[in-house]
């Protein structure tokens, strides 16, 4: 089904068609946040969302920005990522409105200050071990707790991740980078143990996008100053819908026989030198 939607900038065609199928999007926070730009992207491809976040402040936020998608969220849920008793009533949660799950989008990083902006040699193990458990760990994690759902999706189901390449040593990133790399090395994990129960496991390597997350990270904009002028087809930092199109597109069934990858959206930024 080709699917035309009305945006911004005008008229688009989507071609990916997600109607009918039942996600859940973990890390919904204001309007530029990843999460929010990919429920909204699902959205418009048909899918019905719940969003999650952790509680507190962050699903307070969630839940009054939920109203500016482009329709009604089937729930806003809370849950500590990092807390298994917290996961196994997110997972109820779910539950209690849909039988099964068809896609799961883990849009979570953190990382205490002190293991960011240049104080990688300083860092103790404990932020260290605090920025694993919910940037890497935590896909893990999630992915296992809703896997009953996720195995009685009727077309195959999805897990989405998003990442930073970490392929290389990036300045002022500091222990974010070996959590990102933890984090694709665990989506080619749970790829390899998933795909007998017909659930795909990819992640999406996305240039840098100017969000909360982005300008928690000191030296953020310094990076990001880069993609512009490198990226072969340039690079827009206020743009995050050629990622949100591209998560959108591995939760459907174009992607059907993909799993185990990290796929690049950087402007083609990762396959230049200097």
């Amino acid at each position: 089904m080709t699917r035309t939607v009305s945006v911004a900038c005008g008229e688009r065609t989507e071609r990916v068609d997600l109607t009918g199928r039942k996600i859940l999007v973990f890390g919904v926070l204001t309007e530029t946040s990843m999460g929010y730009r990919i429920a909204e992207a699902a959205m418009r491809a048909g899918a019905d969302v719940i969003l999650a976040n952790a509680p507190g402040r962050p699903s307070s936020i969630m839940g009054r920005i939920a109203g500016r998608l482009p329709k009604e969220p089937v729930a806003c849920l809370s849950a500590d990522i990092t807390k298994p008793d917290d996961l196994a009533a997110l997972a109820d949660g779910i539950a209690g409105h849909w039988e099964a799950l068809d896609g799961v989008v883990h849009a979570v990083a953190f990382a205490p200050q002190d293991a960011l902006g240049g104080n990688f040699l300083n860092t103790p193990f404990e932020s260290v071990a605090t920025a694993m458990n919910v940037s890497a760990y935590s896909l893990k994690a999630l992915t296992t707790s809703v896997m009953p759902l996720l195995e009685k999706s009727e077309v195959g189901a999805s897990v989405v991740s998003l990442t930073f390449n970490a392929t290389v040593a990036w300045p002022v990133y500091d222990w974010m980078g070996p959590t990102k790399a933890a984090l694709e090395a665990t989506n080619r994990y749970l790829a390899r143990y998933l795909g007998a129960k017909r659930i795909r496991v990819n992640a999406v390597d996305s240039g840098p996008i100017t969000t909360m997350a982005g300008k928690s990270i000191p030296g953020f904009d310094e990076l990001a100053k880069l993609w512009p002028d490198r990226a072969p087809l340039g690079w827009d930092t206020s743009d995050a819908t050629p990622v949100a199109d591209t998560v959108t597109f591995l939760l459907s069934d174009a992607s059907r026989a993909i799993t185990g990858q990290v796929l690049h959206v950087d402007g083609g930024f990762s396959a230049v030198g200097a």
